[in-house]
């Protein structure tokens, strides 16, 4: 039987993690060149005018890697399904029937909105900080020039600086209160959307050829993923069988998490599966 490659999409994810790297170093190069001395409105407006520019090119490029991206991890999930089932004798054969389903269009369609969403909202929050510490820095510009003393200066330069790359830094804060930069976040959004827009793509192809059941992935893994390797798991919730359907294996919290490189291959008969 064909073997199906494990799904990698790092070099793509690498590339849009580049794009926020890109921009943030220009922010950061823009706001390294503020006069704090002379920090007056007119000045900000031109700042944060050519930040706008930047975050603005950095949403199209997002958007537009969504859109090419997440429907290569669909057809790929696609793909495992007619390998897994022999309806293709190999990837390479597979590839050339694919095609969407009218679920499996649906599902990209919601992926890609939702992942340029979430991406969206990254450029948002940097946005929002920036302006927020450029409207500070105006403020203590006024200070700055009031201070007596090269020491009351420098310190009071020194913290106008450090704020404004502070608000950069930081593109979202999660449920957890975790800190995350922009081009981490973006990279863990985006590996997390591509890997389920796989799984997803799997299931909804295997399910409309009336298969109902799974066998998860193995590599080796050493967090509690491992303890799934191998496990057979229902691909709808009325399937017969006592097994866990993807839902109520991710809510353990153990696999199908953030990054989990995890999936799975569908097989026709629970008869096979209580043989495994």
């Amino acid at each position: 039987m064909a073997k199906v490659p494990a799904p990698n999409y790092d070099y793509q994810t690498k590339q849009l993690a580049g794009y926020y790297q890109s921009a943030i170093k220009d922010i950061l190069a823009e706001l390294d060149r503020v006069d704090i001395s002379d920090f007056r409105r007119a000045n900000a407006l031109a700042t944060l005018q050519s930040i706008s520019d930047i975050l603005a090119d950095l949403d199209t490029k997002s958007a537009r890697w969504v859109s090419e991206n997440v429907p290569i991890a669909a057809r790929e999930g696609v793909i495992n399904t007619l390998v897994s089932l022999k309806i293709a004798e190999s990837v390479e054969q597979a590839a050339v029937i694919v095609k969407f389903n009218e679920l499996n269009e649906a599902m990209v369609a919601a992926a890609i909105a939702d992942t340029q969403a979430d991406l969206l909202s990254v450029t948002q929050n940097v946005d929002r900080k920036t302006k927020a510490a450029v409207r500070r820095a105006v403020s203590y510009s006024i200070k700055y020039n009031m201070a007596s003393g090269t020491n009351g200066r420098r310190t009071i330069r020194d913290d106008i600086k450090k704020r404004l790359k502070e608000s950069v830094m930081t593109g979202i804060v999660d449920a957890r209160g975790r800190r995350w930069k922009p081009e981490v976040y973006a990279d863990m959004v985006t590996r997390t959307k591509m890997m389920q827009t796989y799984r997803e793509a799997t299931s909804n192809e295997a399910v409309s050829r009336g298969v109902l059941y799974a066998q998860i992935s193995s590599h080796g893994a050493s967090d509690y993923c491992r303890f799934h390797e191998g496990e057979i798991m229902k691909l709808t919730l009325d399937a017969p069988g006592p097994y866990l359907t993807y839902d109520e294996l991710q809510a353990t919290g153990e696999i199908f998490h953030p990054r989990c490189k995890h999936v799975y291959s569908p097989i026709r008969s629970e008869d096979l599966l209580s043989e495994r």
